[in-house]
């Protein structure tokens, strides 16, 4: 009785692990390869009674060419590409059942081409049968399931305790990659953020920490002076270059912005808040003061002739542009409302009177500056090539040149009062023509002009 129990446990034992691996639940990537990916689960019937080997020889035997010599089915289990191919089968009634079992180690397009090539199978040794791909099951679930979980683990503990030194070394390596961009210009080597050679605009701060700072909110245009004194560089580069001051917004910025003014040709002035220093400034101050610069002549003749102070100067602009905007804001007040006037109280009010209406005469307008250089405009627009017409006090022509030679003849003349030309007005033609004594400059139209001249009109043909 007892051994007849024992025989029973293990046919039902043998039966659960059949069912099992019919299910596909039996294989994983450890029963054949470590590289497996997928698994192929299949079910054929046979009309005949067949053996495993006559399944296994079916499955080479009709798939050999059938994908070309990349997908054969020899030389990926050589390769180990395939694995070992299993069969279960079972007769019943004069049929062959049983399943099929191919581990894959290749990609999801190939596995699924194999995998229909084999429904392609009509016949297993003898008799006709027919398979039927059930599913492809991807070995690899259970692992992504476990890498989810155990990435949940370790980012938790890395959040708890790695948070503040990631900081600190993602701060240290910032720092490194902020020194590395930093350069030396000119021969006194000034610390300056590395677009400093090749940018048409410069911002010149005190020292290299203020250079330091605005690199690391990504302004790499600035350098230093570098002490009290304003190196030859920096006047050179004012020179050709459109130059912002930033200085600190103490008593030394004060000083150095005042020297800054003397000797370099400064175009725009920005400073600090009041009490801070550049180096210690957020990018959010930072953009703020460079937004509320302010030309260099108004600094030279608001604050160092008649006194004032920078702050004041500022506060004063940003109380105008508030109540501007208030005023274009601000809803028209609605009209007031008629008195109501009982019946018993109405009387009869005289007729007014009525006024005569005056109609003034349209007052003709002035006539401008564009009217006055009418005559030369239309000549020097007429002209086919770039010409240029030098004009005396008089209105009347003193030469008629080449535009290319204009520059040269302001050099030599002091008699031109006027300059009509078919150009483009730039910045270094301003200057010239200023320094000349020129009073009227007239061209086509203007490009990149950031200074003009109190001596000098510029008028172009769209005016």
């Amino acid at each position: 009785m007892k051994r007849k129990k024992t025989v029973l446990h293990h046919i039902l034992a043998e039966k659960q692990k059949f069912e099992k691996r019919k299910e596909g639940g039996g294989m994983s990537a450890k029963d054949e390869f470590g590289t497996t990916k997928y698994v192929i689960y299949a079910e054929f019937e046979a009309n005949g009674i067949v053996e495993r080997p006559d399944v296994v020889g079916a499955i080479f035997g009709q798939t050999e060419g059938l994908l070309g010599d990349d997908l054969d089915l020899r030389e990926l289990q050589k390769t180990g590409r395939i694995g070992r191919i299993r069969v279960e089968v079972h007769t019943k009634a004069g049929k062959t059942y049983g399943t099929i079992t191919v581990p894959s180690s290749l990609d999801r397009v190939e596995t699924a081409i194999l995998a229909a090539a084999l429904e392609t199978i009509d016949r297993v040794g003898p008799a006709e049968a027919k398979i039927k791909v059930l599913r492809i099951e991807d070995v690899r679930a259970t692992k992504r399931k476990y890498i989810i979980e155990r990435a949940k683990e370790i980012l938790e503990s890395l959040m708890e305790q790695e948070i503040p030194e990631t900081q600190e070394l993602t701060e240290e390596v910032k720092k490194a990659v902020r020194a590395k961009e930093l350069i030396e210009y000119g021969p006194e080597k000034l610390p300056a953020g590395p677009h400093v050679p090749f940018s048409d605009s410069i911002i010149v701060v005190e020292g290299r920490a203020d250079v330091l700072n605005l690199l690391k909110h990504g302004i790499k245009n600035a350098i230093a002076v570098e002490g009290t004194s304003v190196p030859e560089t920096i006047i050179k580069l004012s020179k050709e270059r459109i130059v912002t001051a930033f200085t600190d917004g103490d008593r030394g910025g004060e000083l150095i912005l005042k020297e800054l003014l003397q000797v370099a040709d400064v175009d725009y002035v920005a400073r600090a808040p009041e009490g801070k220093e550049v180096e210690e400034l957020t990018k959010k101050e930072i953009v703020k003061s460079l937004r509320s610069k302010v030309p260099a002549e108004q600094v030279i003749t608001e604050i160092f002739y008649k006194g004032r102070n920078f702050y004041d100067v500022i506060k004063e602009k940003e109380k105008a542009k508030s109540k501007e905007e208030k005023r274009e804001t601000k809803p028209p007040a609605p009209a007031p409302a008629p008195p109501v006037v009982k019946a018993e109280e109405r009387k009869p009010q005289p007729e007014p009177r009525r006024e005569e209406r005056i109609i003034k005469p349209i007052q003709q307008p002035k006539p401008s500056e564009l009217d006055e250089f009418g005559e030369f405009i239309e000549k020097v627009k007429a002209s086919k090539e770039s010409m240029a017409l030098l004009l005396d006090k008089d209105k009347n022509t003193v030469a008629e040149i080449p535009v290319r030679e204009l520059t040269n003849q302001l050099k030599e003349r002091k008699d031109v009062y006027a300059v009509v030309f078919n150009g483009v007005i730039t910045q270094r033609l301003i200057d010239t023509v200023s320094e000349s004594g020129v009073k009227y400059l007239v061209g086509a139209r203007k490009y990149n002009v950031v200074r003009r001249p109190i001596n000098l009109k510029i008028v172009t043909f769209a005016e």
